[in-house]
């Protein structure tokens, strides 16, 4: 092969030598791997610190149609009674020894400022009119007696057949056969809006 002729053959080689050197496929690798990983990062920072659909007043809460919320309530303890803004009350200042609430149904009113602490350690107090049928009241123990951290008892003048309530949350239902009394259950016992998470809800108070 003449000189000449192998001068052009190595000059139509060269360019594809350059191109092959000038596209660095091991660098694109790494720093596309390196992107992925920021952005998975960033996006499970972004769902660790986003608020949930509930706003943080319970699994589904905010679903929960007639919901009423009620935030800023004193934890103060008094042996006295206390005026309190809400029947049943949400919570507020309260007597130094809770209403037992593991599972507890009461057939007689109780002692507000007690049931308040109880509300204060995760619980959910179901109350009703003395003149609910014994049809719902049953329906309603069945489900109280099953479910630890709740309590159940007759509240005289509420503008409500049934009244549930939970810290700072409380719900008004015409009927106990209402779906949201499970619901409220599922959202509030020993729910995110407990002031004292893993306090006791027996040796205290056992009579109304």
């Amino acid at each position: 092969m003449s000189k000449s002729a192998r001068n052009a053959r190595a000059g139509k080689a060269r360019p594809n030598a350059l191109t092959e050197r000038q596209v660095p496929w091991g660098g694109i690798a790494f720093f596309a791997v390196i992107g992925v990983v920021a952005i998975v990062a960033i996006s499970y920072a972004f769902l660790q610190t986003r608020p949930s659909s509930a706003s943080g007043s319970g699994s589904g809460s905010a679903d929960i149609a007639g919901l009423v919320e009620k935030n800023g309530l004193s934890r103060d303890h008094t042996t006295g009674p206390v005026k309190y803004d809400t029947s049943p009350p949400m919570g507020g200042a309260h007597d130094p020894m809770w209403q037992n609430c593991d599972a507890r149904v009461y057939d007689r009113q109780l002692r507000n400022e007690n049931a308040v602490h109880s509300l204060e350690h995760g619980a959910v107090w179901v109350a009703y009119r003395p003149d609910l049928p014994a049809a719902q009241v049953k329906a309603l123990k069945d489900k109280v007696s099953a479910t630890d951290y709740s309590l159940m008892s007759p509240y005289p003048g509420l503008d409500a057949p049934v009244v549930l309530t939970a810290w700072g949350k409380q719900l008004k239902l015409q009927n106990a056969s209402d779906q949201r009394v499970d619901a409220f259950l599922r959202a509030f016992v020993k729910g995110p809006q407990t002031q004292e998470p893993g306090a006791a809800c027996d040796g205290a108070k056992d009579t109304p």
